[in-house]
């Protein structure tokens, strides 16, 4: 791929201007990296390659995950960072890099009290529903739950320093002495010009790549044909240097699916339909596997199934609780979801057999009654009965992002492979190993803005760059 993204040496080259710490990329990650790196006294620059900033957070319901938390205190919920962390790997099933997934856990409460407390950013509690996965409620997001909002909020608390962010600059080059550290980066202008900037460290708060055909073809070909739902900014200019540069990569087969993606409106809709009760069946109106392994995991299932496409099936009640997610409000209003009395008549209205989803649906109100063992091992213990009204969305499977990435120590610091890490060189998010292990299987709900957010304050932070 030859779009001019690489690693050159530095030669002592003098850059247009020059600031302590370099941000790229402007979503969730990079805008809290920039709180953090402000906050210790840095005089910072975030790079954003789009006109406005909005990357993954934005198409994401922007919930954060996090342990022992002030909301979780006042809805008297207890939880401890160890609790998550046994959570994430049991997940990841063993997989995760134990000591970052004990950084995430740990910084993530604090992360949360932080954000509300000192920046204003309105988070509070989902506290009406379980995720899978997760054995306490610890999802926190903006009023609307919805990652636009929350990255709009994040944005004007940036704005509010002295940062300095400038769009529609894309980060091409890294310029590196020879001792490994990144001296100056060059950026590509719209208009075809260039600029360099000058940095005492580089934070590379970029995605990852599944905007990368190419890439997503090498590296995870099993969800190649999933529709892509993440940003198209996501070209894996961090996986490239880091090849470049020697730096250690982890799990780039790993990454986050979605099963519940409405078609062909492309909304997202809440996994709250299925978790809440509901379950899944394909066009011929049967169920095809245990829904409660998770959503990211939900998406080479479905795509499995006849047409890549499968039906959420759930009630009234359920449309209540996932109605407070925007996605699913504005699915409502483009008529993604379709109602009906009966389930013999949702079933018409959806084109599925009406004896076969009748059946399936009568032995899900059996399960639930625990007069039925699942053959497919969901337990639905607890779960109440679907009652009329009756809900129906038709789905597929995504891909939503990447999971993969450098792998780095505890101060966010990217690792050479072998040993030793990068003076100056940090990476957060996207950009970095996530703790969802090798595959789609591993990523439990949240991983995605847990390490967004929890590493970018870290590397935002850090003092490391400063003594070396």
């Amino acid at each position: 791929m030859d779009d001019g993204v690489g690693v050159e040496p530095y030669r002592g080259e003098e850059p247009a201007a020059s600031v302590d710490t370099v941000i790229v990329g402007g979503g969730a990650c990079g805008m809290i990296a920039a709180l953090a790196a402000s906050e210790a006294g840095d005089s910072v620059l975030v790079l954003e390659r789009d006109p406005v900033p909005r990357g993954s957070t934005s198409l994401s319901a922007g919930l954060i995950p996090a342990a022992g938390t002030a909301p979780q205190r006042a809805k008297g919920i207890e939880d401890t960072p160890a609790l998550f962390a046994a959570d994430i790997q049991r997940k990841a099933h063993g997989e995760a890099d134990a000591a970052i997934v004990d950084l995430v856990t740990t910084e993530s409460g604090p992360l949360i009290d932080w954000l509300v407390e000192r920046h204003g950013i309105p988070l509070t509690l989902v506290d009406d529903f379980d995720y899978p996965g997760h054995r306490r409620r610890r999802m926190h997001g903006t009023p609307r739950r919805a990652g636009a909002e929350l990255l709009d909020h994040l944005r004007s608390a940036v704005e509010g320093t002295e940062t300095l962010l400038l769009c529609n600059r894309r980060v091409q080059v890294l310029h590196v002495d020879t001792e490994g550290r990144v001296r100056m980066v060059t950026a590509a202008l719209p208009d075809g010009s260039r600029e360099t900037v000058g940095c005492g460290r580089l934070i590379l708060a970029c995605n990852g790549f599944g905007g990368n055909r190419e890439m997503v073809r090498e590296l995870m070909p099993e969800i190649e044909r999933a529709v892509w739902f993440g940003h198209d900014g996501n070209q894996g200019e961090a996986i490239r240097w880091g090849r470049a540069l020697g730096a250690e990569l982890r799990h780039l087969g790993s990454y986050q699916g979605h099963g519940s993606v409405a078609q062909p409106h492309g909304i997202l809709i809440s996994w709250a339909v299925i978790g809440e009760g509901g379950f899944q069946v394909n066009a011929d109106g049967h169920r095809f596997w245990n829904e409660a392994q998770g959503y990211s995991e939900a998406a080479r299932q479905v795509l499995a199934q006849p047409g890549g496409i499968a039906w959420d099936i759930f009630d009234d009640r359920i449309a209540g609780i996932a109605r407070q997610f925007e996605d699913f409000r504005q699915a409502e209003v483009e008529g993604a979801i379709v109602s009906a009395g009966s389930i013999e008549a949702l079933a018409t209205a959806c084109q599925l057999p009406p004896d076969t989803l009748a059946a399936t649906a009568a032995g899900v109100a059996d399960m639930k009654a625990g007069a039925l063992a699942d053959p497919l091992g969901r337990d639905f213990t607890g779960a109440p009965p679907l009652v009329a009204p009756f809900r129906a969305v038709r789905v597929t499977g995504a891909l939503f992002h990447t999971q993969g990435g450098l792998a780095i120590d505890r101060e966010a610091r990217v690792r050479r492979t072998g040993d030793g890490i990068f003076a100056n060189l940090y990476a957060a998010g996207g950009a970095a190993c996530g703790v969802s292990g090798s595959g789609d299987a591993g990523y439990l709900s949240g991983n995605g803005l847990l390490t967004a957010t929890t590493l970018g304050r870290v590397a935002g932070r850090s003092r490391c760059w400063r003594e070396s």
